[in-house]
């Protein structure tokens, strides 16, 4: 079983109350949008991250991170990039890659909106009969427009997702 934390949006605040919502996670999953080389430096020496940038981060960060990310979550096939959108919606550069991968779950931020569903265009490659789903924790930092500050965590055993919780702050 692995315990996931997800975010995105940061825009260079890493702050306690994050820290202290992810603390018992084994892995952050951050869907770009850093802010700063310091921040993903300070995330990293947190836990282990797997993370994409995002369109205001700087080339220290894209030298560093890739604009997109395939990789395994246990048994699930998971695919992440910034700029994603959501089921109808999706970004052209993001729809591409679902259709090239078709991953269990798809990972994005850039909206500062929160949203978990499932798609029922996109199936998994390994579960045909599976919707992906789609994760976007909002964004975790003070910069933008949102009024509400969230991260998501869950965890994952085998090719199942439970205790899905959301941490909210105010901004």
């Amino acid at each position: 079983m692995k315990k996931v934390g997800l975010i995105s949006d940061t825009h260079g605040t890493f702050s306690a109350e994050i820290r202290d919502f992810l603390s018992d996670v084994d892995v952050v999953l951050h869907c770009g949008d850093w802010g700063s080389i310091h921040t993903l430096e300070e995330v990293r020496a947190f836990k282990p991250v797997i993370g994409v940038y995002g369109n205001c981060d700087d080339q220290d960060i894209r030298m560093e991170v890739p604009w997109v990310q395939t990789f395994k979550l246990e048994d699930l096939d998971c695919l992440m990039i910034h700029i994603g959108g959501y089921p109808a919606r999706y970004d052209y550069r993001a729809l591409q890659q679902i259709n090239q991968y078709k991953p269990d779950i798809f990972f994005c931020g850039h909206s500062h909106i929160l949203r978990v569903m499932n798609d029922p265009h996109n199936f998994s490659k390994t579960e045909p009969e599976r919707m992906m789903m789609t994760m976007n924790p909002g964004a975790c930092g003070i910069m933008g427009f949102h009024n509400v500050r969230t991260a998501l965590r869950f965890k994952v055993e085998g090719r199942q997702i439970s205790d899905l919780e959301l941490g909210q702050w105010p901004r």
